[in-house]
C-alpha cells in the first residue's frame, strides 16, 4: 500500500510536469517569436495545452487517476470519495511536477527568453517574458474580476470531467476515450475564455511555474506579482472546482437514467 501510494504522488508530479514542459512551451512560442506562429492562430496553443492534458492522463491514469490539478482533487474529495488524507499530498505533488515542468522550459527556452527581453528592453525583475510561464490578467481585467472568472472557468473545467467520468452516463464516452475529451474540454475552456486572464484554471499549473520563477530572476514580479495576483489563480480554481461538482451532483446526477435505474435496484 505504500508504495502505490508514492506511485501515486509520482504519478501526479509526471502528469503536472508534462503538462507543464508541453504547455508553457506553447506559451513561450506565441510570446517570444516575432512573427509567432500561433499569433494568427490561437487555437493551436488550446489544441497543444489540450493535448498535453491528453497525453498526461493517457501516461499515469492508471495509476493515480490524473488529477494533475488541485481543484479536481478538492472536487473529487468532496463529491466522489476521493480520501481526505491523501488531498495535500496530491496537491504538493502537482505543485513538484510544475515547478520541474517550468525548470524543463526553462532550460529550453532561457537563450530566447534573454533575446526576448533584450530586444524589448525588459527584464525579468520588471516581467518581461513572464507570460510564458505564468499567469496575468489580459485586457481591461482587474484582479477581481479575474477572481470570478477563475471560478467561472474551473467550474466549467469540473463540471465537464464530471460528466466525461461518471459512471452513470451514458452518453459519457467509451474506450478510453474520456483522456481526449478532458483535453478537447481545457482547449474548448482556453478558446472561448482563455484571453480573459490565460485560463489559469489549476492552482498548481500557475502556482509551480511562479514559485520556479520567483527564484530564477522574475522576483517580485512573479511573487507577489504585480497587485498581488498570486492568490486569484489559487483560491479562483478551487473555489471554482466545488461549484462545478456540486452542479453535475445535484442538478444532473441525480436524473441520469442509469442512475435512477441503479437505485431502483437497491431498494428492491
Amino acid at each position: 500500500m505504500k508504495r502505490q501510494y508514492v506511485g501515486e504522488l509520482i504519478a501526479e508530479a509526471i502528469a503536472v510536469f508534462i503538462i507543464i514542459a508541453f504547455g508553457d512551451s506553447v506559451a513561450a512560442m506565441y510570446s517570444l517569436y516575432s512573427p509567432s506562429p500561433y499569433q494568427g492562430a490561437y487555437w493551436g496553443v488550446c489544441i497543444a495545452w489540450g493535448l498535453a492534458v491528453t497525453m498526461a492522463i493517457y501516461a499515469t491514469g492508471a495509476v493515480s487517476g490524473t488529477h494533475a490539478n488541485p481543484a479536481v482533487t478538492l472536487a473529487l474529495a468532496m463529491y466522489r470519495k476521493f480520501s481526505w488524507s491523501k488531498v495535500v499530498p496530491y496537491c504538493v505533488a502537482q505543485v513538484v511536477g510544475a515547478f520541474l515542468g517550468a525548470g524543463l522550459v526553462y532550460m529550453l527556452y532561457s537563450p530566447v527568453i534573454d533575446h526576448f527581453n533584450q530586444a524589448q528592453n525588459l527584464t525579468r525583475a520588471a516581467g518581461g517574458a513572464a507570460g510564458v510561464f505564468f499567469t496575468h490578467p489580459g485586457l481591461a481585467i482587474t484582479p477581481m474580476h479575474a477572481f470570478g472568472d477563475q471560478i467561472v472557468l474551473t467550474a466549467f473545467l469540473i463540471f465537464g470531467i464530471f460528466a466525461i467520468t461518471e459512471q452513470y452516463n451514458e452518453m459519457a464516452p467509451g474506450a478510453n476515450s474520456g483522456a481526449l475529451i478532458i483535453g478537447l474540454l481545457v482547449a474548448l475552456i482556453g478558446a472561448s475564455m482563455g484571453y480573459l486572464e490565460a485560463w489559469a484554471i489549476n492552482p498548481a499549473r500557475d502556482f509551480g511555474p511562479r514559485l520556479f520563477c520567483f527564484f530564477s530572476g522574475w522576483g517580485s514580479s512573479a511573487l507577489p506579482s504585480p497587485q498581488n495576483y498570486w492568490w486569484v489563480p489559487i483560491v479562483g480554481p478551487l473555489l471554482g472546482g466545488v461549484a462545478g461538482g456540486a452542479a453535475y451532483q445535484y442538478l444532473v446526477r441525480p436524473y441520469l437514467p442509469a442512475h435512477l435505474r441503479a437505485l431502483s435496484g437497491e431498494s428492491k
